[in-house]
């Protein structure tokens, strides 16, 4: 998979999370690799895989913008994307960000098994 298409996969993931729950949770179940770990504002952890997608499927966003976005390859079945994220949801403060996903490649494909957002 190319850099591109590393960072299309996670773009896909920022539109089912403005989409419906049910996108967001449908997506998450498909790219999320059996162990994960998130890094969420507020100091919230998440390591579970089903408190994971639980967490992703909440109050859709609204917009999104995401700025400067990298894509590095330390080995050819890992993979980390990091990028700024500007987004709003309805009545509430516009949510600006850093994040950072790292993915590897499994027999089925790219899978997610860690992201971090870091309010800025």
């Amino acid at each position: 998979m190319s850099h591109d298409e590393l960072f299309a996969l996670e773009e896909r993931g920022w539109q089912a999370l403005s989409a419906t729950p049910q996108d967001a949770a449908g997506f998450y179940e498909r790219v999320l690799d059996r162990e994960v770990v998130m890094l969420l504002p507020g100091g919230l952890v998440i390591d579970d895989r089903a408190a994971a997608i639980e967490a992703m499927s909440g109050q859709p966003w609204s917009s999104y913008r995401l700025e400067e976005v990298r894509v590095l390859r330390p080995t050819p079945d890992t993979a980390l994307v990091a990028y700024g994220v500007v987004a709003v949801r309805a009545g509430a403060p516009v949510y600006s960000a850093l994040v950072s996903s790292g993915y590897v490649r499994r027999e089925d494909g790219w899978r997610l098994t860690f992201h971090q957002q870091t309010p800025r």
